[in-house]
């Protein structure tokens, strides 16, 4: 595969219930920084994952590409990578995923009227990837501001980001993970949060580690 540091070429996959269009400002600042975003797009609810890993992977085959994917994308690009081993992306960060699973999604799921809300994500959601063991580097910026509609559904008992907890998205096996002071929504307009994955997309790392680090 082409050095990591010299790959260009990014692909952006959005989470539950939000539109190609709300990736669109990462998309604007990677480009800024020298990057060529690609915004990929996938019905969440009445899709699922099921539908967007076989055409995810298909678009991931064309060229070398590292990915930024916000909660509900990070399981499906995990999952794609998971299928098929070979895919050339060289470096994966996720915003607010939880990889381990979410515990707002398990216990929406749990209602009768909630199948509207998480469809054919629900299953992925509930519960999580795998450890990681892919040659992929994986990493993870997760928020801490405790600001969304999760809180309503699930039981935090440690930081969160209002819909996912922190450990909720440290799944062993990860290159690094940080920590930083924003929303689950608010992962898709913060400033450090792009600047965190533009020094993981060079370097493999993130530059300030905050109260984290590698997963194992």
């Amino acid at each position: 595969m082409t050095d990591p540091s010299h790959i260009r070429h990014v692909v952006l996959i959005h989470g539950l219930w939000m539109p190609r269009l709300s990736m669109q400002w990462l998309a604007r600042h990677l480009r800024a920084s020298g990057f060529t975003p690609e915004v990929f797009g996938y019905p969440t609810i009445a899709g699922g994952p099921e539908a967007a890993v076989p055409r995810l992977a298909q678009r991931l085959r064309q060229r070398p590409a590292h990915v930024l994917a916000h909660s509900l994308g990070g399981l499906v690009t995990l999952t794609a990578l998971e299928r098929d081993s070979g895919l050339p992306v060289a470096r994966v960060v996720c915003l607010g995923s939880p990889l381990r699973g979410s515990a707002a999604a398990d216990r929406l799921a749990g209602h009768s009227w909630s199948a509207p809300y998480l469809g054919r994500s629900a299953r992925l959601l509930r519960t999580g990837c795998q450890p990681w063991r892919g040659r992929t580097e994986v990493g993870v910026v997760a928020g801490r501001t405790p600001l969304g509609l999760g809180r309503y559904f699930g039981r935090f008992d440690g930081e969160n980001d209002g819909t996912v907890a922190v450990d909720e998205t440290r799944l062993p096996g990860l290159a690094d993970h940080v920590v930083i002071p924003t929303s689950h929504t608010g992962l898709l307009f913060s400033p450090e949060a792009v600047r965190l994955a533009v020094g993981f997309f060079r370097e493999g790392r993130f530059e300030a580690r905050g109260t984290s680090g590698p997963i194992r």
